[in-house]
């Protein structure tokens, strides 16, 4: 297909598409500056609604209430956050999901609570290509308790398949740390099958969501997951550095022993006592102050979630990748420009990477352009699709121009 042919297509696509009405609500989505801007999957747009909602939370909360806000809601906001992220995007009945830190925390604090609950046993598995913070974290806990880790190994335009775990699981191991959706190459893994894998060895799992929330459905619940964490500023729109939140299953809530022990996950935060007495539930995940304005920010996205439903959200991104694969192809393809994600469109997330050894080079000039992907080690373009604030046109014109800057 000629490329002015492909315009038409990708025109045509958004003309058809139920879900492009929502991509007004986006702040900057008409911003002749950023013809694309293709990196939802690290920093997603805010909503317009936010800018408000964040104002009148100054003026009126803040400002207005004072510290008697924290009696008028706040104290409360991380569960009632964390309840709709579970029950809009990650099949988690109520009482499991909470709000609060960073995505390294969170993942720090429920790595140690399920070696916690397999004592005697000496090993975490993690695959070698997942995101360094992962890696990072298991290894400086391995580290300080004396625990060995197992590697799995994946191929960079993959990811941790069933096969590849179980052969890493053995009698000894504890936890098994993995991410759903690879964050360089988008390949999904199977959730599902590798958490039964996990149990039959004995061994619970950690499933890091951060590139899932918001853009693939999953089933926490129904896939009997133990643990899981993600991060907020993604699909979930909650801006630069908002908090994180992390799933428990209810059967692990009685006996969950979390390493930092704040004032906020105590039985009586308010009581002052002398000694630490975790809280019941959910809440004794929960560490210091929670981040009130960062969890202010991220509401819009998930009421906007929760009206157009997972379902849809899903759709629009299988479309969105597929689009974006075969304009690569055609653009790119014959100056040597590789696809480093799957190529069945179901067995990939939100983005897909592409390799080549010119892209290191080039990214500053992109984004001048105001064409903006990002970058991953050795030479890969990661173009992030955000189902409901990118359009094909967008996908189609930062394609167009990175393939004009390479040749």
């Amino acid at each position: 297909m000629h490329s002015d042919s492909r315009l038409t297509l990708a025109r045509s696509l958004d003309a058809q598409d139920p879900l492009a009405r929502y991509r007004r609500l986006f702040q900057g989505h008409d911003d002749g500056g950023i013809p694309a801007y293709l990196d939802g999957n690290s920093l997603g747009r805010p909503l317009t609604a936010t800018a408000d909602r964040l104002a009148d939370f100054v003026r009126s909360q803040w400002g207005g209430r004072l510290i008697r806000g924290w009696d008028e809601g706040w104290l409360e906001l991380p569960a009632r956050l964390g309840d709709q992220i579970g029950r809009v995007a990650l099949g988690a009945a109520a009482g499991q999901c909470v709000v609060a830190d960073s995505t390294s925390v969170m993942l720090y604090k429920v790595v140690r609570a399920a070696l916690a609950a397999r004592p005697g046993r000496t090993e975490i598995v993690i695959d070698r290509d997942n995101f360094p913070t992962d890696r990072f974290i298991v290894e400086g806990i391995a580290a300080d308790r004396g625990l060995n880790v197992r590697w799995v190994e994946a191929e960079h335009d993959a990811g941790p398949t069933s096969a590849g775990v179980a052969a890493a699981l053995s009698p000894d191991t504890a936890v098994a740390v993995l991410s759903h959706v690879a964050y360089r190459s988008a390949h999904i893994a199977d959730m599902e099958g590798i958490t039964r894998a996990i149990h039959e060895a004995g061994a619970l799992v950690v499933w890091d969501l951060s590139h899932s929330v918001g853009s693939v459905p999953v089933e926490l619940d129904a896939w009997d997951v133990d643990f899981a964490v993600g991060c907020s500023y993604k699909y979930l729109n909650g801006g630069p550095g908002a908090p994180a939140w992390a799933y428990v299953a209810h059967r692990h809530l009685g006996d969950l022993q979390q390493p930092i022990h704040g004032w906020l996950g105590s039985a009586d935060p308010f009581g002052m006592g002398t000694a630490y007495e975790p809280a019941e539930g959910i809440r004794r995940l929960v560490s210091g102050t929670p981040p009130i304005l960062g969890m202010v920010a991220m509401q819009d996205m998930l009421d906007l979630l929760e009206e157009v439903g997972m379902t849809r959200v899903r759709e629009k991104s299988l479309q969105l990748t597929a689009f974006a694969v075969e304009s690569v192809e055609e653009l790119m393809g014959a100056h040597g420009v590789r696809i480093a994600s799957p190529l069945d469109p179901e067995q990939r997330g939100s983005h897909i990477t592409i390799d080549h050894p010119a892209f290191k080079t080039m990214l500053p000039e992109l984004w001048n352009d105001g064409v903006i992907p990002d970058f991953r080690n050795p030479d890969g373009l990661r173009l992030g699709l955000s189902p409901l604030s990118t359009s094909f046109e967008e996908t189609y014109t930062g394609i167009r121009a990175i393939a004009d800057l390479l040749r």
